[in-house]
């Protein structure tokens, strides 16, 4: 393990942190934060990690964890350069917003308007595809063994896009919210139209170089990057180096490379005004609504929701041996970022890490929020948190009713068991309150799985106490 010290970030390139003199995390806060995130990195075999706290935009805590080549035990620093996925959607979304403030664009335009051959380009809206409400499928869709042959091999856009160009929306555009990388490659598609650059040279001439980003590179600069982290996954139970991710397959959606600093300038420019205006900064960090007026929890390129109960606006990424996040927590003026060389989904590491050092933070905020509110049902609770250790075990199924139980038991319970029981038990099931659906009341819970591990499950019961609904999320 590498212990970097605490301090503000060098420097006074536009976007960068604030430099006056700040004092470090008190030392009872910094073991907090070291036993949660050594605890993350055990329960899930992280190889190696980098994170950073930045609070009232001065970092305060930086430090790096474990190894970022596990075959020649080489330590993450914290300038170690890692993939950060899908928070390359904020730079792409950004670059539009950037587009219409210069006049260039309409987030309200069709897509037919700048690549009229794309699928469904007069049923969908620039916003849509920023919000990922646009229905358009998703391309990396398909067996998972498939998919990963497909993606350590070059494409071309139009190899891409043929592969749902046939493909029906999945729904009336704006009418539901689905994470979606085709909206983004689609997008990176308008902004080499209405610029005539390349995504990547327009990247970096209207984003990067105003920041002073000088270690920010993409997937395709990988080999010549010299330290940057190994990515991993766990196969079959084994931690293995993770399938080769060429940039062809993701580019505007999540193929940026970048360090811990230059993330951090990159969220204080965008905040600050010096990528977009305070206005388009305001669109991107408010949450669209669907058709039915609930709000997606997204906005453009930044999830707006919420954890432990406190606003959140933010990113995670995730690529096949790396999983990351950047969350600012604006009620504490507080962001933290996480890196890490692990791909493994179930749980992300990268969320999972910036959720236990917040916990770590605020303990008295989390530790109120941890209380089950007024109206618990101790039988529905006992039923809830049964039905879910089923769903994770694949069997049993006898807090369901029959007819639930027979369709988990029929196939449904197999993938939904995958996707669990990486979780590990529940540590806590948290009452969050009852609500009205339409065929009866919903009580809302949060299963909790150790520090910065949360999933929301709601269900409905029978008059026996039987789950015949149920939702994660």
């Amino acid at each position: 393990m590498a212990l970097i010290a605490c301090g503000s970030a060098a420097g006074a390139a536009p976007g960068a942190l604030a430099t006056a003199p700040v004092a470090p995390l008190d030392a009872a806060t910094a073991q907090r934060i070291d036993a949660q995130v050594q605890q993350v990195m055990q329960r899930f075999a992280v190889p190696g990690a980098a994170l950073a706290v930045i609070q009232d935009g001065q970092q305060v805590y930086a430090r790096a964890y474990g190894l970022r080549d596990r075959e020649r035990r080489l330590p993450v620093r914290t300038d170690t350069p890692f993939e950060i996925g899908s928070i390359t959607k904020q730079f792409t979304a950004a670059a539009i917003v950037q587009l219409q403030e210069a006049g260039k664009l309409k987030l309200d335009d069709t897509l037919a308007t700048y690549v009229p051959d794309a699928p469904h380009a007069g049923a969908v809206t620039l916003r849509q595809l920023l919000s990922h409400t646009s229905g358009l499928h998703e391309y990396f869709d398909g067996p998972e063994q498939e998919v990963d042959q497909r993606i350590t091999q070059p494409a071309s856009y139009a190899e891409i896009i043929a592969r749902i160009a046939d493909r029906p929306l999945d729904f009336a555009p704006g009418s539901r919210w689905s994470y979606s990388n085709t909206g983004y490659l689609l997008l990176g598609k308008v902004i080499e139209t209405v610029s005539g650059q390349s995504y990547r040279a327009y990247v970096q001439q209207h984003l990067l170089d105003p920041l002073g980003m000088r270690h920010t590179f993409t997937l395709a600069d990988k080999n010549r990057l010299s330290g940057m982290a190994v990515g991993y996954r766990h196969e079959a139970g084994a931690l293995k180096r993770s399938p080769y991710f060429h940039p062809d397959w993701s580019g505007p959606a999540g193929f940026l490379v970048s360090t811990l600093d230059d993330l951090a300038r990159w969220d204080a420019g965008l905040s600050g005004g010096t990528i977009v205006s305070s206005a388009g900064y305001a669109d991107m960090t408010t949450s669209v609504s669907i058709a039915d007026g609930k709000p997606a929890d997204y906005g453009l390129g930044l999830f707006v929701n919420t954890v432990y109960g406190q606003p959140r606006i933010g990113h995670t990424g995730g690529s096949q041996g790396f999983t990351t996040a950047d969350e600012y927590f604006p009620a504490q003026k507080l962001r933290i970022i996480a890196f890490t060389n692990l791909g493994d989904k179930s749980p992300e590491p990268g969320i999972t890490l910036t959720n236990a050092v917040f916990a770590a933070l605020q303990p008295q905020q989390v530790a109120a929020w941890e209380q089950p509110v007024a109206g618990e049902r101790a039988d529905v609770t006992a039923n809830a948190r049964a039905s879910f250790q089923q769903l994770q075990a694949g069997a049993g199924y006898g807090a369901f009713s029959a007819s639930l139980g027979q369709r988990l038991a029929a196939g449904l319970g197999a993938g939904l068991s995958r996707s669990l029981r990486g979780y590990g038990a529940p540590t806590r099931m948290v009452f969050k309150g009852d609500r009205q659906g339409e065929r009866g009341t919903l009580h809302d819970y949060v299963a909790e799985f150790g520090p910065g591990v949360l999933m929301p499950y709601t269900v409905r019961v029978d008059e026996d106490g039987k789950v015949v609904a149920f939702a994660l999320d």
